[in-house]
């Protein structure tokens, strides 16, 4: 049985290949494999041992080293190099790249052999579009392509490669605002089309077990990355393409923001209904009404409306001593009645016709022109906008619109054709932020929240946001795809509007749930239509003070939120990850969206619908699992039915867990770790577990690399009726640690003694659980052993 299962695999493979292309010659050189064919040649470089790059040059083209997606350096990788009369391989020790020279076929299979991927014809060109396809074996479940709601599982699919809002979406949409080139497959491995350009990726619609990618012009240039495991195959993709930046403490707790504040009044109002309420909050986001009195006509003055906003700088000051920071929209139009219309054609800082003149066209705002960012005078003079502002007082930024919500073909920029450059604009613009802010406010980490983004979009620290959702269930429950397919591609801080946007439609419970999912959620923002309020501070008594608990338990949270967010900016690890993760090879889970792993302790089951008082949830089977509010234990690899409450979605922690929180403050200017709670959750079990908290200033960028930072490490080992729980600690070169207060929690365990440091202390039984207090000085190592 087995001879005829690989004949057939074999024969399936062979008939699926390019037969009018011919092997003519090849030349190994500098770890660079170069194939000569009848109609171009290939180029084939391993950047790691995990990842190839291949790319194929036609007759007549230069190959084009430029990459707007990578980087990655090629490491020296040691590379077994073979040929034959029959074919060529490269191998390094966690992939093979095998060629068969007539007729000829590249393919790819991991370090034991097994088949990953084959180009079928390789490069091919039609009379508009160019082609790269390949097959594919028949049980491959399919991620990536961006952003869409379309089930975990894309294969079937053609996806549009075009990023494009969708406005009011609820539970299907096949084209938004992030179009990522990037495959990713159930075996672990993945493919990213390196390639800015405009076109489709087709992931077997026709079912053929074939995949494509399809582009307008460009590089026909691929990477193949591999992994042994979720985590690592991630990694490895983000090694490629930038890591995350850690965001700003500040970024982690709670956002007023809403459409739109019309004054500085209103601004100020709403703070104070904030801290009238006891209510924490770290930033307020201002919509469009900062520049203009109305939503249309005004886009592009980017300067403060001082009718309605007479004194900003004081207004900013003033947020500043409170503790909360002031965020700006801004877009990249101009709009030919915008006071800033005139400067930017002056200065030629605008996208342009082929005659040279502003491309201008009309959308939703007026008529309109767009910054030519890929033009060094148009970079540097949308720079000087965002510098000025940062000089008053702005805290944050949020660029909306730049799919670019409308770009015709007609346009012409400094980087080429609109469509050859439309789905890097976002991109772009967000390279721009950030480089400025490393060239002129070097010790400043910045927030930039925006709406559209390409491969690799992560490392200039953008922040993205799932778009103008629709204010329903149905909005809801697409939430947890989109973030967990987009954590998956890197963009690790996919978030959305808290409550939804679109739309007037009022539902306390909706709005609740929405909010409770947000906890557990990159980035806690919510956000709406004027019609229906959408800070906290300003629902009713009732809803604000279910609310209030929401928001509460994100900042009691922010320890171990921050430190989950440290790890991402370390190893590119998602913060929201799916189950599958867990169970690679459980095919139940690859299309499950509707629980997700909330860093590695929490496992989580946001409520989607209307009225439900209990829902089915399946336990990874790698450990027991408790629940966060009553401790019950759930056992490993078990689905049984938990009742719902209205007070929180469902939420359980991993056996062996440590979750360290604090109190709640009203804002991040207070938070210290002079007072740490830490949550253990005991599992018998579990013989060995860690965790560890990140320290830093929350400001500085790249802390852990200047030596700015601590990292307190905890550690519990279980030996017949004996815990013993070590704490030690890392501190950077230029951090000095404080004196901590910790109160251990201990969840599922009753000690008969206990013992700090080898001196018995006394029990404390008056809480729900028992607590043991102690002081952590720096550079000392407590140890702490339970006999139970």
């Amino acid at each position: 049985m087995k001879k005829i299962f690989i004949l057939l695999f074999v024969t399936t493979i062979s008939l699926a290949q390019n037969a009018n292309r011919k092997y003519l010659s090849h030349t190994w050189k500098n770890n660079v494999l170069e194939i000569k064919t009848s109609d171009g040649h290939y180029r084939i470089l391993p950047y790691s041992n995990e990842i190839v790059e291949t790319s194929f040059i036609p007759n007549g083209e230069q190959f084009n080293p430029n990459s707007h997606a990578v980087v990655k350096q090629p490491e020296k990788v040691k590379i077994k190099f073979s040929k034959s009369k029959t074919n060529l391989s490269l191998n390094t020790n966690a992939l093979k790249v095998n060629i068969n020279l007539a007729p000829f076929q590249i393919q790819y299979t991991d370090s034991k052999g097994s088949f990953l991927l084959a180009e079928k014809n390789g490069y091919t060109k039609k009379d508009s579009t160019e082609v790269l396809n390949f097959n594919i074996g028949a049980d491959d479940v399919l991620f990536g392509g961006g952003a869409r709601v379309l089930g975990m599982n894309r294969r079937g699919n053609r996806l549009q490669l075009y990023n494009r809002a969708h406005y009011g979406y609820e539970t299907r949409a096949e084209l938004m605002n992030f179009c990522i080139p990037l495959v990713l497959s159930s075996k672990q491995f993945a493919v990213h089309f390196d390639n800015a350009a405009i076109g489709y990726l087709d992931l077997d619609s026709k079912k053929d077990n074939t995949f494509a990618y399809e582009t307008i012009s460009g590089r026909k240039t691929y990477q193949v990355i591999v992994g042994n495991s979720w985590e690592r195959l991630i990694q490895n993709y983000t090694d490629l393409t930038g890591k995350q930046p850690l965001p700003p403490r500040w970024a982690f707790g709670n956002f007023s923001s809403r459409f739109g504040y019309h004054n500085q009044d209103e601004v100020n109002n709403t703070i104070r209904k904030f801290e009238e309420n006891k209510i924490p909050v770290d930033a307020i986001i201002l919509d469009l009404y900062w520049f203009g009195k109305s939503v249309k006509g005004t886009m592009g003055n980017l300067e403060w409306d001082k009718d309605n906003f007479p004194n900003p700088e004081k207004m900013m000051a003033d947020l500043t001593a409170k503790g909360v920071k002031t965020v700006l929209i801004t877009e990249p139009f101009i709009l030919t009645t915008s006071s800033k219309w005139q400067e930017t054609v002056d200065k030629k800082v605008l996208a342009t016709l082929d005659n040279g003149q502003p491309a201008t066209w009309d959308f939703y705002f007026g008529n309109t022109g767009i910054v030519d960012i890929f033009k060094p005078e148009g970079k540097d003079w949308f720079w000087n906008v965002y510098k000025n502002l940062v000089n008053q007082g702005v805290g944050g930024w949020w660029g909306d619109l730049g799919e670019p919500e409308v770009f015709p073909s007609k346009a012409r920029t400094y980087g080429g054709k609109a469509d050859e450059v439309h789905n890097i604009y976002g991109h772009n613009w967000a390279k721009l932020v950030a480089e400025g802010y490393q060239k002129d406010f070097p010790n400043q980490r910045p927030f930039i929240l925006m709406r559209a983004g390409y491969s690799g979009s992560q490392r200039f620290g953008m922040i993205p946001w799932s778009g103008d959702v629709s204010r329903s269930w149905g909005g809801l429950q697409s939430q947890m795809e989109i973030a967990l397919q987009m954590g998956m591609q890197g963009m690790a801080y996919m978030h959305s509007d808290l409550g939804g946007f679109a739309g007037d439609y009022f539902d306390n419970e909706l709005y609740l749930r929405w909010l409770q999912y947000g906890v557990f959620q990159p980035i806690f923002r919510p956000h709406a239509q004027e019609e229906v309020a959408s800070e906290v501070a300003r629902k009713d008594i009732i809803t604000k003070a279910k609310a209030k608990k929401s928001v509460e338990l994100r900042y009691q949270l922010m320890p171990y939120n921050y430190t989950i967010a440290f790890e991402n900016s370390n190893k590119g690890t998602p913060l929201m990850r799916p189950l599958f993760f867990e169970e690679p090879s459980n095919s139940k889970l690859q299309n499950e969206n509707e629980s997700y792993l909330w860093g590695n302790a929490f496992l989580i089951k946001p409520i989607t619908k209307a009225g439900i008082t209990s829902t089915e949830i399946y336990f990874p089977k790698s450990n027991n699992w408790f629940d966060f509010y009553s401790d019950k234990k759930y056992n490993a690899g078990s689905t049984q039915k938990v009742v719902v409450n209205e007070n929180n979605i469902p939420v359980f922690v991993r056996g062996g867990s440590f979750v360290p929180m604090i109190k709640t403050i009203q804002n991040t200017t207070s938070y210290s770790l002079k007072n740490i709670d830490l949550h253990y959750y005991f599992d018998e079990s579990v013989a060995n577990s860690s965790g560890q908290l990140y320290h830093d200033n929350g400001e500085t960028p790249n802390a852990f690399e200047k030596g700015a930072y601590e990292l307190l490490l905890f550690n519990s080992s279980v030996s017949g009726k004996t815990v013993t729980l070590k704490f030690n600690s890392t501190v950077g070169k230029n951090f000095t640690s404080e004196t901590k207060n910790i109160n251990l929690a201990l969840h599922n365990l009753q000690p008969k003694r206990l013992f700090l440091n080898g001196k018995e202390i006394a029990l404390n039984n008056d809480s729900e659980f028992v607590v043991i207090p102690f002081t952590w000085t720096a550079s000392t190592s407590p140890e702490i052993k339970i006999e139970y």
